[in-house]
């Protein structure tokens, strides 16, 4: 069976956005966590989506029919919808919010991990430091939310630009 690679456009964007939102979030660490709310929401939408098509790409290319990619873009995408809608909530909950969804997405990740050997050897390496610095970190915010609400610009530029950077990384396999 021969699977088709090549560059992934979207991938890329997606990637590129999460950077940028990064270097936001790293530039004014005192901005608004309501900002942070309605962005983490959006993007956390996003995700979901991008999730769901990424589970039809992957079947498309390797005949694989991944679960995985499913469950998490339906978590992401309630996250989502749940915070637009719950903003002083959303402020209350984030730093648990983004515990559990840095340990959950990294552990899917992690059983994505054969996915990526199949594309490359540097790209499995790359997958299993970023979802395991995904767990580690978010095992750190779940025990300690007090400060993780006062490093939130931080830890929301740390997970966007983990994402973002491994997307960019997605789009330019070979």
């Amino acid at each position: 069976m021969e699977t088709r690679r090549g560059f992934d456009w979207g991938s890329l964007i997606l990637g590129i956005l999460f950077v940028i939102t990064a270097l936001f979030s790293f530039n004014d660490p005192v901005g608004n966590l309501v900002a942070i709310v309605v962005v983490f929401a959006v993007f956390s939408i996003l995700k979901g989506i991008y999730e769901l098509f990424l589970r039809n790409r992957l079947k498309d290319l390797t005949g694989y029919k991944a679960t995985m990619p499913i469950i998490l873009g339906i978590i992401d995408i309630l996250i989502g919808v749940f915070l637009f809608f719950n903003m002083n909530a959303g402020v209350l909950a984030l730093p648990y919010i983004f515990a559990i969804w840095f340990i959950i997405d990294s552990i899917f990740g992690l059983f994505a991990l054969d996915l990526a050997r199949a594309h490359s050897t540097g790209y499995y390496w790359f997958s299993l430091i970023i979802d395991l610095l995904g767990i580690i970190v978010g095992i750190v915010l779940l025990f300690n939310p007090v400060s993780s609400a006062l490093t939130l610009s931080f830890l929301v530029g740390f997970y966007f630009m983990m994402f973002g950077i491994s997307a960019i990384v997605y789009a330019f396999r070979n």
